[in-house]
């Protein structure tokens, strides 16, 4: 499956990025299919070949998650960007296991309820023996009997 992505070029603390086409999986210095263009993030440049690129998103290729945000910027895309940073992946995950959590403990409680309503069901009111004195009584017979 292909992709666009960026393939990082120029000297180290100096990044440089051309845009290909290339596929999804492969290493980051393999071999790519076409060139589209480059990005220059320390001097906020870029420059992309748009037909080439609205050529391959017809064709199917779809663009990493940066590659969008530099071709909607660019206003090759009419789409909305992509929330790239790592926070909001973390946030959906802590949104997630509420979410589990809280599901999880209803259905407990349903559960509980359940049983309940289960065992009453079952055991249709039962006659418990009443003695004849209440439990106060009793306690003070025997320290009479004492």
């Amino acid at each position: 499956m292909l992709a666009i992505k960026l393939r990082r070029i120029g000297r180290s603390r100096q990044p440089s990025y051309r845009l290909i086409v290339a596929e999804k999986r492969s290493k980051v210095g393999g071999k790519y299919v076409e060139d589209l263009g480059w990005y220059n993030p320390k001097e906020k440049t870029r420059e992309f070949r748009s037909e080439r690129v609205k050529y391959w998103l017809g064709v199917g290729v779809k663009p990493t998650d940066t590659a969008h945000n530099l071709l909607v910027s660019a206003g090759i895309i009419n789409k909305p960007k992509i929330a790239v940073h790592n926070q909001s992946k973390e946030k959906e995950e802590e949104k997630s296991e509420e979410a589990k959590s809280e599901i999880a403990e209803k259905q407990q409680t349903e559960n509980l309820e359940q049983k309940e309503v289960e065992a009453r069901e079952t055991k249709p009111s039962e006659n418990i023996k009443e003695s004849d004195s209440s439990p106060g009584e009793n306690s003070t017979e025997d320290a009479e009997q004492k």
